[in-house]
């Protein structure tokens, strides 16, 4: 995935629901790395198997190049588990992905590029 000059790159959010509270930490990096720690009080939430938010996730850094490690901090009921795990990855992309003043016409690494 090609990053674009100016963007922050990386993005972080904590979002809590009820009981449940999950991290989510995201690099633009050019290279693709899943850090998945979740795990749920039950395979199925509804018709909805819960292995497949793994696989979402990892078939995103795969194809987008990034880096993103996945936390579940605390949480019982896997209904919110999921939705505090999902949630944080939007606010944690929004961040990445917003324009940084600071970094206009910058490419946000160290080589120069991603």
């Amino acid at each position: 995935m090609a990053i674009k000059k100016g963007l922050s790159r990386y993005g972080h959010a904590y979002v809590p629901l009820d009981e449940a509270l999950s991290r989510v930490v995201i690099d633009f990096s050019g290279r693709p790395g899943l850090f998945y720690n979740v795990k749920f009080s039950r395979g199925m939430i509804g018709a909805f198997d819960v292995d497949l938010l793994r696989e979402f996730y990892q078939g995103l850094v795969n194809h987008a190049g990034i880096t993103l490690h996945i936390d579940n901090l605390t949480g019982v009921n896997a209904h919110h588990i999921a939705e505090t795990v999902c949630k944080a990855f939007g606010r944690a992309l929004r961040v990445a992905l917003t324009r940084d003043e600071r970094m206009a016409g910058i490419m946000p690494s160290t080589k120069g590029l991603l």
